[in-house]
Formats: structure tokens, C-alpha cells, sequence
């Protein structure tokens, strides 16, 4: 019965239109669910940071958003303050009871308080109070947690909503700053546009549309072509069903006429909505009313309609897509951004970047950064489908996204991108400079790439070679595995641009948070699944495709580096050795004339730390993937926002392992390279540096950055510098001391602070 009151709770909040309907369904619900008298909830201004009474169901709503409590004071600021939960059955004996004036509540005694608490960070206290002076049971208490603790998120989610004008524009839009996770570094001021995943109900943007006749026929068309699917349907299993069973498709049709569903999402799209956004009301709004129905079998209705929802948006999508148009200056919003969506919208369009989900680890953050566009990832609490044409400023630093900018922040912001710009320009001047410390020791940065557009960017940028090729990347942009020539040609392509530089192809690498559409990978846990290797040697005719068509492209270059992703043993490498050296064997007798080139072997697992001297011994280089090495040593889903501020590069468990990598390539006589993000850290490139990484490979954007670092320091400040921080036990602490060093050295414009 408790779980029952939970679900229909928590699913009225989620449907509600902005934060004090949720509060009043909250105080509603509760009450009733426990038999109170009152139930109240008091959240947090962000401005005065006073507890205000937002909701009542028993005392008087009239004092509702005017009555309030300092943060101190009173039993609210006492739950809010210990973040648990109080207790009392006589509230006013307590010494921390604080009677506020006019609401009503002299006559009460029993008192329970919870907090509500998102990601850390109390929004707001729910109160229950009774005339009886009782303690509230164990049972009554579990259950205010439990709906606290379900309800954060959705509350944190409404307030926000406030930010964001409603259907009718009537309300005034005010400034919100939504808090995520730095993905790509840089600053964006632009309109936002957001991309709706396919058929999706759930995920349909607002939008007001001129020509509402264009939106109403295209509904109407779409309504046809699924008629015509439900008939098919329906005639092909006429003879395997039911009669009973088989009426539900007249059911269907009747849902979608003008009558029913059909006739509500019209009348919509005549008041000025969008197709899809009209059919995304109605339809939710159904199947909430099915879903909170008691009878089983209608519950099960709300699966029928939903699915006559999909169908009918697909086509509404499909008609669509052909005519988007992006404005100038775009900032892409997506539930989960991908590659193939940031490959639609014209790169000159592009400014920023937010993802909903994912982490400034992510597959997709690492190709934002190589593009050189400021992302935020993880924004949970963006109302995004709201969203669409809304000013907004992407603060790629430190993981922010301000809606409604006032326009001294939009002015802050446009100093800020003045002053990147300006430091991009000082820093080219670095380019044809060596990457060379002040006492002359030489550190050779490569770049990672993966779309032909880094190849300009990075030699313009002064790159010594690519340390990085991602090969998966012209996998994910298509409908099918490219062919063995096809691939050829992509991989001739970067060789050339390259040449004689050399560029290090990494095989195919998919799985984790890099599913092929045409080869889906459905997994509870995929990064510790069938990824990188694995998936390539249990499908040896793709891994030899790739292979060949690498060897082939590097005929007559000879500037070609193979590298091999996700090894965690050694028999995985002496199994794709095999195959390369077949590989190499069966060209030659064709007629393909060079070398084999030299193999190297990523390091991105901890199994692999601690082989590294037996892996060295078996290949030509290694090279650290230090973006998942940090996951699997810290167990940190680097695609989770909720865990992202655990997700610590400078922890000295990363460093020790990033130390004994390069220690035993040393020992070995081998090359030893770093091709993770961290190697595009400025302050990181100093560590690495001195613990004798030969090579660094990193976005080209970071490239200037790095160089200048290096040129700021002897090689021997440097091997100081990291025997100072690897006695040092704490990652923040580590990170603070080399803000300092970094500040000493005049390099302060590489830090960038929060700005309100």
C-alpha cells in the first residue's frame, strides 16, 4: 500500500507544470497518505537564503512565499541544518521551536521534520504536524524519508522550471544558473536548439510554430500512415487472435480519430503549438491517467497508448528533419548528445554544447573538446525541452549553464570569451616553436584525432604527430562497417595530411559509451563488458579488415603507428599480434610493398599497470588512455554526473599508476606515451614530463596551452616539483598546490574560477 502511495506521488509531481503545483500535490498527498493535520514545506531562497513557506495543507495559505525563517532558525532550519530528520511530540518544549506569526500553527505539538536534500545540497524541509502531542512511528517516518529522498530530484527540477517562460508567455523569465559538469572548456553565449531523440514522447521540445495549417496536415498524415500500420497489423493476425483480442485494434483506430486523442492534439496545434509538441502533451497526459488508473488491466492500457504515441511522433520526426534550419550562433541541447547529432548541425552554426546526461569523460565531451566547442554534461536538472530559441550562456570551465543571463553576467561572460580569444592569438606565436623546457629538454606533443577536420586545426596549431587516431569515429557516422577500401582511403587521408609525421592508429574501439547503431551492444555494465579487444578479436574478420586497409594506406609513407585498445592480458596481445603479422604476411605476397609498422599497446586498466614490462617486452611502445585507467582505478562511471566530482585525475593512486606505467617502458627500452585528456592539462603536462612520459598526445585546442607550460619551466623544477606532490595524500590538495605553482610562474590565465 506505501509503495503504491509512493508511485502515484511521485508520478503527479513529475506531471506538474512548475514548482508550486508540485508542492501543493506534495502537501495534498502527504497528508492525506498519513493522517495529519498539516503538512507544510519551507524551501530555500537562493537569494536571502531564508526558509520560505512554500505549501500548506492546514495552516494559512494566505502567508504562503511571505512568512520565512533565517537559515538558523527556528525546528526547520534545526532539520535543514543537522540534514536528518526531527522528531518531537511536543515541538514547543524544544529550545530550538521558533513560533513564526499568522500561519496558525499554536495549536500543534507533534512535529516531524525532513529534509529535502539533491546532490548534496538541502532545498527545503517537509513538515508534518498533529494536535496530539504523539511521536510520529518509525513507519510514519520511513515514509516521509522515502518520498523526500524520491522527490529531491523532481523539486530541484521544478525550480528551475520557474526560470523558463510557460505555454502562454504570460509569466517573466528569470535568471537561473543549472549546475553540471565541465565538458569541453571555453565560454558560449547563443540560442538554444534543442535535438530530440528519436520517438521519444518524453523528450519533445516546446515550440510555437506560424504556420499552424503545414503543422496540422503533417499531424493528420502521420495519423494516416499509422492507421494504415494498425490495419496491416490487425489483418495479419486475424486468423492467430482472439475476437475479443482482436477488437483492441478498433480500439486504436478509435483512439487516434478526431473524437478522441486525435481531435485534443488538433485543437493544440490550432491554439499554435507544434505537431510533435501537441501530441507529446496529449499523449503523456493519457497515459498518466491510465497509469494511475487502480485496475490492473487499464494500467496496462497506458503501454498501448504510448506506443500509438511513438508511432504516430516518428513519422511527425521523419517529416521533419529534412527542414531544420540552425540559427547562427547555436548551443545543441540533447538528453544524451552523440556523435551522429553533432555531425548534423553545420560546424560554422556551433558555439556550444549541453548534454543532459553523461560526464566531461565521456566519449562524445572528448570529441567536443577536439572540435574546440565549450560543453556542459550532466545538467540533470535542465528542463531542456523547454528550452528552444532560449538566450542562454554554456560555461564550459566550470560546468554551468546560465538561462536568462542578466546582462552584467552576459557581460562578465563576453569578457571572459574576449579574453580566451586573445589568449588563443598570443599563443600562436608558440607554434612554430619548440616544445623545449627553459634548461633545454625537448617534450614532443601530438595531437588526438578522429574527424578530418582536426587535421587543419592541429598542424595549424603546431602538432608534431597524431598520438591518437580514432578509428571508430567513421564507424560511428555511418549506417553500416565501411568496407576494407572505404577505410583505406579515410586512413590514406589522415596518413597523407600528416606525413612524415607519424600517426597512430588506434583499431576499432566501441562498446562503453560507444555503441554502432547497426552493431548495438545492450549490456547492464558495458564499460566492464565486451569492449575495444574483445569485441574485435571475437570478430576476427572486422579486426583484419582494419588491419589491412591501415597497412595498405601507409604503402609508400611509411609514417603509420598501429595501436591496440583495452588489453588487459597477455594472451589478448600475442592473439592480435598474430593476426597483424598474418595480416602483414598475406599483403607483401600481394604485392603491397613496406615495413610493418610498430605496434603499441594502450594502457588503460589496471591489470595492465601492473604488466606493463611484460606488455613493453612484446610491443614497440605503450601508451596510457589515462581518461579510463582513472575510471577503473577509482571505480567512477565517467559517463555519471552524480559521481563526477569523484572522478579525481590528480588522485595519487592515478599518479603512482601513471609513474610505474612509465617506469616499466623505461625498463624495457620502450617508447611511453599518454593520449588521455590529462595529457592536455598544463600543470598534469609538467608531472608527466618528470616521470618520463616521451610523448604527449592531447586535443589540439590544448596544444598552445601545453607548450607554454612546458616553456615555462626547467626540466629539472619539474622533477622537484613531483617529488613535492607525491607526498602529498589528497587529490584537492594536490590540485591546489599546482594552482600555486602555476600562479608563481605567471600562468594564472589556465585557472578559471566559478563565476555567480
Amino acid at each position: 500500500m506505501m509503495l503504491e502511495l509512493l508511485r502515484q506521488t511521485v508520478q503527479e509531481v513529475n506531471a506538474a507544470e512548475s514548482l508550486d503545483q508540485a508542492l501543493t500535490i506534495i502537501v495534498k498527498r502527504v497528508r492525506v497518505a498519513m493522517g495529519t493535520e498539516v503538512c507544510s514545506v519551507y524551501m530555500r531562497d537562493q537569494a536571502t537564503g531564508r526558509w520560505v513557506f512554500r505549501a500548506t495543507e492546514g495552516l494559512n495559505a494566505n502567508l504562503l512565499n511571505e512568512a520565512s525563517l533565517a537559515v538558523d532558525e527556528g525546528l526547520v532550519g534545526l532539520v535543514a541544518e543537522r540534514e536528518e530528520p526531527v522528531n518531537l511530540e511536543n515541538a514547543e518544549a524544544h529550545p530550538s521551536f521558533q513560533f513564526l506569526p499568522g500561519i496558525g500553527e499554536e495549536s500543534y505539538s507533534a512535529f516531524l521534520g525532513v529534509p529535502i536534500i539533491h546532490q548534496r545540497d538541502v532545498l527545503g524541509v517537509l513538515v508534518v504536524q498533529q494536535t496530539k502531542r504523539r511521536r510520529f512511528d518509525e513507519s510514519e517516518e520511513a515514509f516521509l524519508i522515502t518520498l523526500s529522498a524520491q522527490l529531491a530530484g523532481v523539486i530541484a527540477h521544478a525550480e528551475v522550471t520557474g526560470a523558463v517562460p510557460g505555454d502562454s508567455d504570460a509569466g517573466v523569465a528569470v535568471p537561473a544558473r543549472i549546475s553540471g559538469v565541465a565538458g569541453a572548456p571555453g565560454v558560449a553565449i547563443g540560442t538554444a536548439v534543442v535535438v530530440s531523440p528519436v520517438a521519444d514522447l518524453y523528450a519533445v521540445p516546446k515550440r510555437k510554430v506560424e504556420d499552424r495549417r503545414a503543422e496540422l496536415r503533417a499531424f493528420k498524415q502521420a495519423l494516416e500512415k499509422v492507421r494504415v500500420d494498425i490495419r496491416s497489423v490487425s489483418d495479419n493476425l486475424k486468423g492467430e487472435l482472439s475476437a475479443e483480442d482482436h477488437a483492441l485494434f478498433d480500439v486504436y483506430l478509435g483512439i487516434l480519430d478526431d473524437s478522441a486523442i486525435g481531435g485534443e492534439v488538433a485543437a493544440l496545434i490550432k491554439a499554435g503549438n507544434w505537431a510533435q509538441g501537441a501530441l507529446s502533451k496529449v499523449m503523456i497526459e493519457h497515459i498518466r491517467h491510465f497509469e494511475r488508473m487502480e485496475h490492473s488491466y487499464l494500467r496496462e492500457r497506458a503501454v498501448d497508448v504510448k506506443d500509438l504515441g511513438t508511432r504516430v511522433l516518428s513519422y511527425l520526426q521523419a517529416e521533419d528533419h529534412e527542414s531544420r534550419v540552425f540559427p547562427e550562433r547555436t548551443v545543441l541541447i540533447s538528453e544524451e548528445l552523440t556523435a551522429s547529432a553533432l555531425g548534423e548541425i553545420p560546424r560554422e552554426n556551433l558555439v556550444g554544447l549541453i548534454s543532459v546526461r553523461g560526464s566531461g569523460n565521456s566519449h562524445v565531451a572528448i570529441l567536443a573538446r577536439a572540435m574546440g566547442v565549450p560543453t556542459v554534461m550532466g545538467a540533470v536538472d535542465l528542463p531542456y525541452t523547454r528550452l528552444e530559441n532560449l538566450e542562454l550562456i554554456v560555461d564550459g570551465y566550470n560546468g554551468n549553464v546560465h538561462l536568462n543571463p542578466a546582462p552584467e553576467l552576459r557581460e562578465r561572460f563576453q569578457e571572459l570569451a574576449r579574453q580566451d580569444l586573445a589568449l588563443s592569438r598570443d599563443l600562436e606565436s608558440l607554434r612554430d616553436e619548440p616544445s623545449e623546457t627553459t634548461d633545454g629538454f625537448r617534450l614532443p606533443l601530438w595531437v588526438n584525432t578522429g574527424l578530418m577536420a582536426d587535421v587543419t586545426r592541429s598542424l595549424a596549431q603546431g602538432a608534431e604527430g597524431v598520438g591518437l587516431y580514432r578509428t571508430e569515429v567513421p564507424f560511428l557516422l555511418r549506417e553500416r562497417f565501411p568496407s576494407e577500401e572505404e577505410q583505406r582511403q579515410i586512413y590514406r587521408s589522415q596518413l597523407e595530411s600528416f606525413a612524415p609525421r607519424p600517426v597512430t592508429m588506434r583499431t576499432l574501439d566501441v562498446g562503453g559509451d560507444k555503441a554502432l547503431p547497426y552493431f548495438p551492444i545492450e549490456e547492464d555494465n558495458p564499460f566492464l563488458g565486451w569492449r575495444g579487444i574483445r569485441v574485435t578479436l571475437d570478430h576476427p574478420e572486422i579486426f583484419l579488415a582494419q588491419i589491412r586497409a591501415m597497412i595498405k594506406a601507409n604503402e609508400g609513407l611509411d609514417n603509420l603507428r598501429i595501436m591496440l585498445p583495452m588489453i588487459s592480458n597477455t594472451n589478448e596481445l600475442d592473439e592480435a599480434l598474430r593476426l597483424i603479422h598474418r595480416s602483414h604476411r598475406e599483403l607483401v605476397q600481394e604485392g603491397i610493398k613496406g615495413n610493418l609498422p610498430p605496434v603499441g599497446v594502450m594502457v588503460e586498466v589496471p591489470a595492465a599497470v601492473y604488466q606493463a614490462r611484460a606488455l613493453a617486452r612484446r610491443v614497440d611502445f605503450l601508451s596510457v588512455g589515462s581518461n579510463d585507467l582513472t575510471q577503473y582505478l577509482l571505480a567512477v562511471d565517467r559517463n555519471n554526473a552524480r559521481v563526477a566530482d569523484l572522478y579525481h585525475a590528480y588522485h595519487p593512486a592515478v599518479l603512482q599508476a601513471l609513474a610505474a606505467v612509465a617506469a616499466g617502458a623505461r625498463a624495457e627500452g620502450k617508447l611511453v606515451s599518454i593520449c588521455g585528456e590529462l595529457a592536455g592539462d598544463p600543470m598534469a603536462a609538467i608531472l608527466l614530463m618528470a616521470m618520463g612520459y616521451d610523448v604527449l598526445s592531447m586535443n589540439s585546442t590544448s596544444l598552445p596551452r601545453v607548450k607554454k607550460a612546458v616553456r615555462s619551466f626547467a626540466h629539472t623544477e619539474a622533477l622537484s616539483l613531483l617529488d613535492e606532490i607525491s607526498s602529498l595524500e589528497d587529490s584537492s590538495a594536490i590540485q591546489q598546490r599546482l594552482q600555486e605553482v602555476l600562479v608563481e610562474r605567471g600562468l594564472t590565465q589556465f585557472i578559471h574560477n566559478p563565476m555567480d
